[in-house]
């Protein structure tokens, strides 16, 4: 996986695969939230198929698939919960961008 740390407990990720969950689980991750709407290429792991191999590790699996750089503020509200938790949580999306973008709304800078 390539990871960018953004802050003590949330770190981004281009699309992850269900071989990726085994290893976030070595790493700590608590949860993982995928902001990656299903079928945007033929080449994409299904976000079912994260849930599941998260769901084996033991990891809370959250979907805030966002369109383009577009979020809700109900999904703002999410990942802002989320990070209160102070739980190790790993984001990921196509490029790991629009993860990014979302974290940036809830610090109040997007």
């Amino acid at each position: 996986m390539n990871l960018t740390q953004l802050d003590s407990n949330y770190w981004v990720s281009p699309q992850i695969t269900v071989e990726d969950v085994a290893e976030a689980k070595n790493q700590g991750f608590d949860t993982i939230v995928c902001n990656r709407p299903d079928g945007e290429s033929d080449d994409q792991t299904p976000a079912v198929d994260i849930a599941r191999a998260a769901a084996d590790q033991g990891i809370k699996f959250v979907e805030l698939p966002m369109r383009g750089p577009n979020y809700s503020k109900e999904q703002v509200d999410t990942l802002s919960s989320l990070l209160d938790s102070q739980q190790k949580i790993l984001g990921y999306c196509r490029t790991g961008n629009r993860s990014s973008v979302l974290y940036r709304a809830v610090k109040g800078e997007g």
